[in-house]
């Protein structure tokens, strides 16, 4: 199968290196012209993502930011075979999916809005892996709810990956729950982590410090467009966790044990709601 891949970051070397480990044909297209030789000559791609290639591949994969990944289809869907899927791996699903969805209707392809749930807290090429996505869930907004044989499409098309299960939603339902996910916990890791303290914390951090700061190290520039284009989700969950620390605060500054035991127990009680 030929493989088209724009972007060769962590998430799009990766499927690279996945569908190349499976023994498929991998063109792909970067705005870093020596990353992309640098994958070529790494064995991870064979060849260009360009005017001559995108026709050729029967599975798309935009792994760019939302808008950037938008305006290549936008810019190449004429080039797009009416056979082929195209599949994008973006963060948040509204925008990359009503400017997509048309453009798959107009010129004749399918396009799934996806989002893989793997990744570290690094970036970049360097550290792209094959097995990145082995067992991870992955989650799909196709055009229509009731296609099976889409799905079923989508997952065989998929299947390098070894991804370990299948989730569908709408765009909307996607960005709200991204929102609390996975938007919320990079902010309040970049925030925590600010505390003048933790330039002395070694000797006295364990697990629990590590769990909440691993993610402060990320890439900024697409966080940040992350979280402007999920900005009304994004507010909700930096308000209601906002109005929650204030709470918490009243306690401790008024001497409220009985309040602070409270509102403890009250977490406790919600984290063994959503886990079971």
């Amino acid at each position: 199968m030929n493989i088209g891949i724009l972007g060769l970051g962590l998430i799009g070397g990766s499927l690279a290196r996945a569908y190349t480990l499976e023994g498929h044909t991998v063109f792909a297209q970067d705005t870093d012209e020596q990353m992309l030789s640098f994958a070529m000559l790494a064995g991870a791609v064979h060849g260009r993502l360009d005017e001559t290639h995108v026709p050729q591949c029967e599975l798309i994969l935009l792994a760019i930011y939302p808008g950037g990944s938008a305006f290549w289809l936008e810019e190449n869907a004429h080039l797009v075979s009416k056979s082929a899927l195209v599949l994008d791996c973006c963060g948040i699903k509204t925008e990359i999916c009503d400017r997509c969805f048309p453009l798959a209707k107009k010129y004749g392809f399918t396009f799934v809005g996806g989002h893989p749930m793997a990744g570290t807290q690094f970036s970049g090429f360097k550290y792209s892996r094959a097995t990145l996505f082995r067992g991870a869930p992955m989650v799909l907004v196709p055009p229509v709810f009731d296609d099976m044989q889409l799905l079923e499409r989508v997952k065989e098309a998929l299947k390098p990956c070894g991804f370990g299960s299948f989730s569908v939603t709408t765009a909307q339902e996607h960005d709200k729950m991204i929102a609390f996910t996975s938007q919320m916990p990079h902010i309040l890791s970049n925030a925590y982590i600010k505390s003048p303290t933790a330039l002395h914390h070694k000797g006295f951090s364990a697990g629990s410090y590590k769990d909440l700061t691993r993610v402060a190290w990320l890439n900024a520039p697409m966080w940040a467009e992350l979280f402007l284009e999920n900005r009304e989700n994004v507010l909700f969950e930096l308000d209601t966790y906002l109005n929650s620390l204030i709470a918490y605060r009243k306690a401790v500054a008024a001497g409220d044990f009985d309040q602070l035991v409270q509102l403890l127990e009250d977490g406790k009680k919600r984290k063994e709601e959503v886990d079971g």
